[in-house]
C-alpha cells in the first residue's frame, strides 16, 4: 500500500510540473508575440512615413550606436530623429530603442 501511495504521489507531481511548465511556455510565447506584433507595427509605421525624410535618414548611425549599446549612447541626431518622429506621428507609443529599431530598417 506504501509503494502505491509513493507512486501515485509521484505520478501526481509529475503531471503538476508538467501543468505549470506548460503553463509557463505559453504565458511567456504570448508576451513574447505580443511584444513582436508591436514592434513589426511600429517598425511598419517608422518605415513607411519616414522612408524619404532627411532628419530620420541622418540618425541611423546614431540609432545603430543607440541599439549596439542597448542604450547607452545617444547621439543628437537620433534625439532629434525621436522628436521628430514624435511629433509627425503622435498617436504612435512606442519606446526609444523600438524606434531606433525601426529607423534601421529604412
Amino acid at each position: 500500500m506504501t509503494r502505491l501511495r509513493l507512486l501515485s504521489a509521484a505520478a501526481l507531481f509529475a503531471v503538476a510540473a508538467s501543468a505549470q511548465a506548460t503553463s509557463f511556455v505559453v504565458t511567456t510565447d504570448a508576451v513574447v508575440n505580443a511584444l513582436k506584433a508591436t514592434s513589426d507595427a511600429t517598425t511598419n509605421i517608422v518605415s513607411s512615413s519616414f522612408k524619404d525624410d532627411k532628419i530620420v535618414l541622418a540618425a541611423r548611425d546614431d540609432a545603430a550606436s543607440f541599439v549596439a549599446t542597448e542604450g547607452s549612447i545617444r547621439g543628437v541626431k537620433l534625439e532629434s530623429a525621436l522628436d521628430h518622429i514624435r511629433h509627425k506621428a503622435p498617436q504612435l507609443s512606442a519606446t526609444d530603442a523600438q524606434l531606433a529599431q525601426a529607423i534601421l530598417t529604412i
